[in-house]
């Protein structure tokens, strides 16, 4: 008898609503660790309930990522945290005047998790800023013998912090927990765990491949399994935003659209809020959820995490939701694409080189 249940969020406020509940109920402690965490609305709110659970003896520790948090970084309200007791570190902290400079984005924490008493557990795409509170995302509630992994993956990032080792050498990718894992990607070449289970998952592909991710600029690794899936008979649809948050990568996207229409990869844009939620499915045998994009940050140069499942019904649930997320989508047909202005391509062809850095 399967242990885990779980629950899937499709709105980021959603989401900010059962992590600040299951925050308030908390009787022993909070791991909260965290890519964007803005001191705005959102970010008050939920630093007032840290405040409160460890004036009440709970053990609160936050784990943001400076450069994707440096609003929160700067501001007063982690000398709040630390002066009531709650533990506070920030994850390869970079000089303010280096901000500008391309490499402070490189080797980021981009993961978002929250583990509440080591019992319920948080993963999946939503950050904290107030603009995003209505974009589409994905975040799953979990329940089961897999959060004590998650805990752990914590507390290795966490000691990573501690230590200002950003190449600190993690434990081997996380073990499997009855049909679920929870699997983490480092910038190193040995421990791109997340990346490889993509990669096997793919290759093994033999009815289906659903894939929603807000940025679609995949290694050559990845961009010929999925070709080579389409191929041989298998259906693959990839569901991107119509628009997203970054320009940039939609352009050097796009300058790789030709190559997996004309491959029989099939491409949708969704029409509706913000798309960032980084999901996908296959044969329903294979599922997960998490931070990672498919992209070459999060495969090359960011930590990330995700939960990864084998489970039959978590996979039927993350394929109606795609599935329902794909009636409100519009196929990118190759004739059409073909046809778009040479201003536009010519953009997409001067990103393009860089696109193993997006």
């Amino acid at each position: 008898m399967n242990s885990t249940r779980w629950h899937f969020y499709l709105k980021t406020q959603d989401a900010w609503r059962s992590m600040k509940e299951a925050c308030l109920n908390a009787r022993a402690s909070i791991d909260f660790e965290q890519y964007i965490f803005e001191d705005d609305a959102i970010g008050k709110e939920f630093v007032e309930v840290f405040l409160k659970k460890q004036k009440e003896g709970v053990k609160v520790r936050i784990l943001c990522d400076m450069v994707g948090s440096f609003s929160f970084w700067s501001s007063p309200l982690p000398q709040r945290l630390r002066a009531a007791g709650a533990e506070m570190r920030f994850f390869h902290i970079v000089k303010p005047w280096r901000m500008g400079k391309i490499l402070s984005w490189f080797f980021r924490d981009h993961r978002k998790v929250l583990v509440v008493d080591n019992t319920i557990g948080f993963v999946g795409g939503v950050c904290f800023r107030d603009q995003m509170r209505d974009w589409r995302d994905t975040h799953l509630k979990i329940f089961g013998p897999v959060v004590s992994e998650m805990r752990e993956a914590f507390e290795e990032l966490w000691q990573a912090a501690a230590e200002k080792n950003i190449f600190r050498r993690l434990k081997k990718g996380r073990k499997f927990v009855r049909g679920f894992y929870f699997i983490t990607n480092s910038p190193y070449f040995r421990k791109r765990f997340l990346y490889r289970e993509h990669l096997s998952a793919i290759r093994s592909a033999k009815r289906f491949i659903y894939f929603t991710t807000p940025y679609f600029v995949p290694d050559h690794r990845i961009s010929r399994a999925l070709r080579a899936a389409a191929g041989r008979g298998v259906e693959v649809k990839i569901l991107l935003p119509a628009v997203s948050d970054i320009p940039w990568a939609d352009r050097a996207s796009r300058a790789l659209w030709g190559r997996f229409l004309s491959a029989g990869v099939q491409l949708f844009r969704y029409h509706g809020d913000v798309l960032h939620a980084k999901t996908a499915v296959i044969d329903n045998s294979w599922s997960t959820v998490g931070s990672f994009n498919l992209d070459n940050m999060s495969i090359l140069f960011n930590y990330e995490a995700n939960i990864v499942s084998t489970e039959v019904r978590f996979a039927e649930e993350a394929k109606k939701i795609f599935l329902n997320d794909l009636a409100r989508s519009q196929p990118v047909v190759l004739s059409e694409w073909l046809k778009r202005p040479l201003r536009q391509k010519m953009l997409e062809w001067l990103i393009l080189p860089f696109r193993k850095f997006l």
